[in-house]
């Protein structure tokens, strides 16, 4: 315990999902241990989490503020926190960490509003600290290879990329804790669908690519009758250097489950891959035939097998693709090279992408840019 860094983690108090994930996975390579929570503005239901945690009853504080005054006067206090609540808080509680010099890991998106994540990027050019965010779908190794290969011209200049993030867990009522607070745009923010999952499929077109979008023609869309956010969103994409694409995500194509898929077509060849199907790659060759790359094949690249721990043939998945992330910011907290942890610019770009395709829907502004 005394050489792993130490982590304090904020929510994920009884009823999170969200929270045993990431605890699950930046403890998996016994790097990181989680020592400390401010899990429930509630003492009680705090001091419940913690014990379900494992913690020391001590350490389970009722906000961060009480977290991080009492950590600070430890010698074994944290060295980082991992923000797991409704968006509304992310900035508050990165603020109050920043403040006290205490590195980040937040749950995307970034903050509730773009004005936000600019305060956020204030406060850190402040008083800079070891910033992430979770986009967890960039921990795949198979991801890591779709873009290395692409960097590398293994399908010549991109021409097409399509990403959709398809589920059906709000086509109904959307009842329960989960469902409460991201169909509420004073905990949400300004976006539904499109911040919930939208800016992970936005985000993961990015990574793959090394390409940035310039403009965008979004449409946005409340299915479900009496929703204030979003359920439903579908955007046209052109990215610097010419390249077209599409996107689509949604949360009410009733019996999807979290069906994440991107296809990149290049000059001479495309790449495909989905996160329900993790491990396996499938390139397309301008030929006509196709191969099928296997997360733990031997001529992977380095920065692909550097995040598979197991033999081809054994199944890894979302715990071990955030579990990348986490080893990725231990590196990043020890002053390491080689983190490909998503950080501030990629929090603005969600960011961005929610405010511009929100007012763009509504005004049916058509091809509008797309800044920062």
């Amino acid at each position: 315990m005394a050489d792993r860094i130490r982590m304090g983690l904020v929510g994920g108090g009884a009823g999170s999902f969200i929270g045993p994930v990431h605890r699950i996975a930046a403890e998996l390579d016994g790097e990181i241990a989680l020592v400390a929570g401010a899990f429930s503005r509630d003492a009680g239901r705090s001091a419940e989490a913690g014990r379900s945690y494992g913690i020391d009853p001590a350490r389970a504080y009722p906000s961060i503020e009480v977290m991080l005054e009492a950590e600070a006067l430890r010698a074994d206090g944290i060295q980082f926190v991992t923000i797991a609540t409704p968006n509304f808080h992310h900035l508050p509680a990165a603020r109050a960490a920043i403040a006290a010099g205490i590195a980040v890991m937040s749950d995307k998106p970034m903050t509730a509003t773009l004005a936000e994540a600019r305060e956020l990027a204030a406060a850190l050019e402040a008083n800079p600290v070891p910033y992430g965010l979770t986009y967890t779908y960039s921990g795949y190794p198979l991801v890591r290879e779709m873009r290395e290969r692409i960097a590398a011209g293994t399908i010549g200049a991109v021409r097409k990329v399509v990403v959709e993030y398809n589920q059906g867990w709000l086509a109904g009522a959307g009842e329960g804790k989960q469902a409460e607070w991201r169909l509420d745009p004073a905990r949400s923010g300004e976006g539904g669908c499109i911040a919930d999952i939208g800016v992970h499929a936005f985000h993961l077109a990015e990574f793959v690519t090394g390409l940035r979008v310039s403009r965008i023609n979004a449409d946005l869309g409340t299915v479900v009758p009496g929703r204030a956010l979003d359920d439903d969103c579908q955007m046209f994409l052109r990215f610097q250097g010419g390249a077209r694409g599409l996107l689509t995500a949604s949360q009410v194509m009733t019996g999807e489950g979290n069906d994440l898929a991107i296809r990149i077509y290049g000059e001479t060849g495309g790449l495909r891959w989905s996160q329900e199907n993790p491990n396996r790659l499938e390139w397309l060759r301008g030929d006509g035939g196709m191969e099928v790359i296997r997360a733990g094949d031997p001529g992977l690249s380095s920065v692909a097998m550097r995040g598979t721990r197991l033999p081809g043939g054994h199944p890894e998945g979302l715990l071990e693709a955030l579990a990348n992330l986490y080893r990725d910011f231990a590196g990043d907290l020890r002053g390491e090279d080689g983190s490909l942890v998503p950080g501030i610019e990629d929090g603005l770009r969600g960011m961005a992408l929610v405010a511009t395709a929100v007012a763009a829907s509504r005004s049916e502004s058509g091809w509008v840019d797309f800044t920062l």
